[in-house]
Formats: structure tokens, C-alpha cells, sequence
């Protein structure tokens, strides 16, 4: 029996230790607050895109009854311009789909801004993402501009390489030239892919500081593992409109 005992005792041993692995990245089952952040990016046509973000300040109070806008941006360069993004925060998927049907059913929404605009926009993309447990919103010192910097990762998930992005983004964090806004982890969309969204004074202080970082040894130290685990990155500048509340 005690022969048994302890082939048993043996056999479990590496299925308990498998139940104990967990991710800084952790989402799904495992993700303890289901609140969510939709990326919404619209290609607009380009002799519409001044018209379109003037009719959305006049109107952004209609759409902002329904659910909380975070931050709406331009984009300045890095790939396609006459393009806006936008991130959209929901409780959960639940408030999310309430809010979708309380906007088709608000005329005022529909009327002033929703039809007249919608030939403004040629193309849209959209994507679901959580914000990753070990980080929360940060609200910048000030007025500035942000850069979206996107990460493709290998498959396996976070558990595969979590630990090591986490290093990475908090090895930049410490040099304290950028302020981090949010890292958010893609729940629809591609998958294992990471976004992150810092907050700079301007273009050529965020030029300053990414050559300093490339400098510093922990940053090199701490990319360098991280990098094994990467496909692509391609990152965007941003310029916050008027009526953002991350400005």
C-alpha cells in the first residue's frame, strides 16, 4: 500500500505543479476582472477626414451616455493615415452588447451622427482586449501625444512568454522617459498579440528617450530575452483630438 502510495504521490506530482503555473497575462477563466477595452480603428476617406472628426466633437456627447471613451486619437504616421482610433471600456461582454443595442435604438445618436458619417468611413477594425492584471490606466502628467506599440508573439500564450514581456515594458517604465498608459493583451483579434500604449511629451522627447533606453543595460538586457519570443512589432504615433479624455 505504501509502495502504491508513493508511485501515485509521484505520478500527480507534475499535474499539480502544472495547475500552479500561471501568467501575468492570465485571461479567460482566469481573468479575475471582466472588464474589457474595445480598440476600434475607422480608415476614413481622405478629403472627409476633418469633417468626420468635427461632427464626432459635436456629437460625442451622444455616444459617451451609453459607455466610457478612454482616448481618441489620430494617427500621425506609422502605416495608413486618415485613420482615428479609439478605445471604448465595458464592464463585460454583457454591458458591451447592451450598449450596441441601446445605440441601434437612439435616434438622436442615429440621426445627427451615425448616417450622415458612415460614407466617411471606407474601412473598420476591431478588436476586444483585456487589460493585463499587473497594470492599470496611468493618466499622464499632462498634455502630449502617445505611440501604440503592437506585439506579435509566439503562439503558447502568455504562460510562454508573459514573464519575460512583463520585464521588457517595466525595464523602460524605470528609465522614466515615457509614461506608461496601458498594456493590453487581445482577447478577439490576432491572438497572442500585446499593446502598448505609452504617453510621451512630445515626438523628439520620445526620440531622446528610446535612444537613451537602447543605452541602458537593463533595457538591452531585458529586450534581449523577450525578443526570443517575438514575430513582428509595428507601432503607431498618436495625436489626441480635442474632445479625448486622454489628451
Amino acid at each position: 500500500m505504501l509502495a502504491l502510495r508513493s508511485c501515485l504521490r509521484k505520478a500527480l506530482a507534475p499535474r499539480a505543479l502544472a495547475l500552479q503555473v500561471c501568467s501575468p497575462f492570465a485571461t479567460g477563466p482566469r481573468q479575475s476582472d471582466g472588464t474589457l477595452y474595445e480598440f476600434r480603428t475607422y480608415f476614413l476617406k481622405p478629403s472627409k477626414t476633418n469633417e468626420f472628426l468635427e461632427n464626432f466633437k459635436k456629437n460625442v456627447h451622444l455616444r459617451t451616455a451609453h459607455s466610457e471613451l478612454i482616448g481618441y486619437w489620430s494617427v500621425e504616421f506609422g502605416g495608413r493615415t486618415n485613420k482615428v482610433f479609439h478605445i471604448w471600456k465595458y464592464d463585460n461582454f454583457a454591458h458591451r452588447t447592451a450598449v450596441r443595442k441601446a445605440l441601434a435604438n437612439d435616434k438622436e445618436w442615429q440621426e445627427r451622427f451615425l448616417i450622415p458619417n458612415l460614407a466617411f468611413i471606407d474601412e473598420q477594425e476591431v478588436e476586444i482586449t483585456y487589460l493585463v492584471p499587473w497594470c492599470k490606466i496611468g493618466t499622464p502628467p499632462k498634455e502630449g501625444v502617445y505611440e501604440l506599440a503592437t506585439f506579435q508573439m509566439k503562439p503558447g500564450g502568455p504562460a510562454l512568454w508573459g514573464n519575460a514581456f512583463k520585464r521588457a515594458v517595466n525595464a523602460h517604465v524605470e528609465l522614466g522617459y515615457s509614461t506608461l498608459v496601458g498594456v493590453f493583451h487581445t482577447e478577439y483579434g490576432a491572438l497572442n498579440r500585446v499593446h502598448v500604449l505609452w504617453w510621451n511629451e512630445s515626438a523628439d522627447s520620445r526620440a531622446a528617450g528610446r535612444h537613451w533606453s537602447h543605452e541602458d543595460p537593463r533595457v538591452v538586457a531585458a529586450v534581449r530575452e523577450s525578443v526570443n519570443y517575438l514575430e513582428s512589432q509595428q507601432n503607431m504615433f498618436l495625436i489626441p483630438a480635442s474632445f479625448s479624455p486622454l489628451k
